[in-house]
């Protein structure tokens, strides 16, 4: 079992959660993203930089991660590659993707593509909060129990 953080846009504030997490229930985190990413000192904590390019993050979660994985990701269509392949993936904001809100969430997406780009609707999405951080906590410590629970690795690593 792994936490795999498609780290290239993921807050601080979140990565930070994740490392505590990681490092406290003894599940190993891997940080993807096209440039370096800073970590604390962990056998743990593993930093992957993959080459420049907008996807290539997202290629390589989706080629390692695997259905008793977590992903922390806010790209819907990453996340949709990995709902199909039964990866449990959360984003940011503590959304957890699944088969019943992918679908939407990937539509939704191309509209805001379509909006923006004939000048209809400016702008992303609104800035990142506590609120937005202590909903991901509570939803991350979730997801990862139950897929601790679902591996057996706490019987291997005893919390």
């Amino acid at each position: 079992m792994n936490i795999w953080v498609d780290a290239d846009a993921c807050p601080v504030s979140i990565k930070e959660v994740i490392i505590k997490a990681a490092v406290r229930r003894k599940v190993p985190a891997v940080f993807v993203a096209n440039k370096d990413t800073a970590l604390p000192q962990s056998p743990l904590l593993t930093a992957v930089k993959v080459a420049a390019g907008a996807d290539e993050a997202d290629r390589y979660i989706d080629e390692q991660a695997q259905p008793e994985d977590l992903v922390v990701t806010q790209d819907i269509l990453l996340a949709q590659l990995l709902v199909a392949r039964s990866v449990t993936a959360i984003d940011p904001r503590g959304v957890v993707f699944c088969e019943d809100n992918i679908n939407e969430r990937v539509s939704f997406r191309a509209l805001m593509v379509d909006l923006r780009s004939t000048g209809d609707v400016t702008g992303g999405q609104k800035p990142f909060n506590e609120v937005d951080k202590r909903n991901f906590s509570n939803s991350f410590d979730k997801q990862l129990t139950r897929l601790i629970r679902l591996s057996g690795h706490d019987q291997q690593h005893p919390l």
